[in-house]
């Protein structure tokens, strides 16, 4: 059973942010960028306490990647833990309730951009999606859908087997 602290996830799966090892250095610079990016993303909200530990669960340099948060407190006596989607699209955070793993995660977080997208192309109100921090223009949409469909055909069928790979400290692409 969970102690009150731990996360729905399991964390001997995932990589401490201190141990990222992209494949080459510039991988490894583009994924600690991302770090630095997710982390102020979290940052940018008036509710967010201390984080405590980061965690990388799978990724591509400069593509996507998605990190798992701790904080030091619960956030408005709510979560501790928090997944954050980052790369280039746009950046989301997800609770870890319905997200047992990075994998999950990045699908979740691929449904609630695909339903932006879609709500932007029919032209329907964007009140009932997903909030997303890019203007909401049919080319913003169809960019994002075509992020989306890379992300599930090129590297979502190899993350569902491989990801987390912590043998090699490496990550799987």
């Amino acid at each position: 059973m969970l102690k009150p602290d731990e996360p729905h996830v399991d964390l001997e799966k995932l990589t401490p942010v201190e141990q990222i090892v992209g494949e080459n250095a510039e991988e490894t610079s583009l994924l600690q960028g991302m770090l630095r990016d997710a982390t102020n993303y979290l940052q940018s909200f008036r509710c967010c306490p201390p984080i405590d530990r980061v965690y990388l669960g799978c990724g591509v340099g400069g593509v996507v990647a998605v990190f798992l948060f701790h904080f030091a407190e619960r956030i408005q006596r709510t979560d501790e833990w928090l997944w954050v989607v980052q790369g280039d699209l746009p950046t989301a955070y997800l609770v870890t309730e319905r997200a047992s793993n990075p994998v999950s995660a990045l699908e979740i977080y691929g449904e609630l951009m695909e339903e932006w997208a879609k709500a932007v192309l029919e032209g329907r109100s964007l009140e009932d999606v997903f909030p997303v921090k890019a203007k909401p223009t049919a080319g913003n949409a169809e960019s994002l859908l075509k992020r989306l469909s890379f992300i599930r055909t090129e590297l979502l069928p190899n993350w569902r087997t491989n990801c987390p790979k912590r043998d090699r400290g490496q990550l799987p692409i």
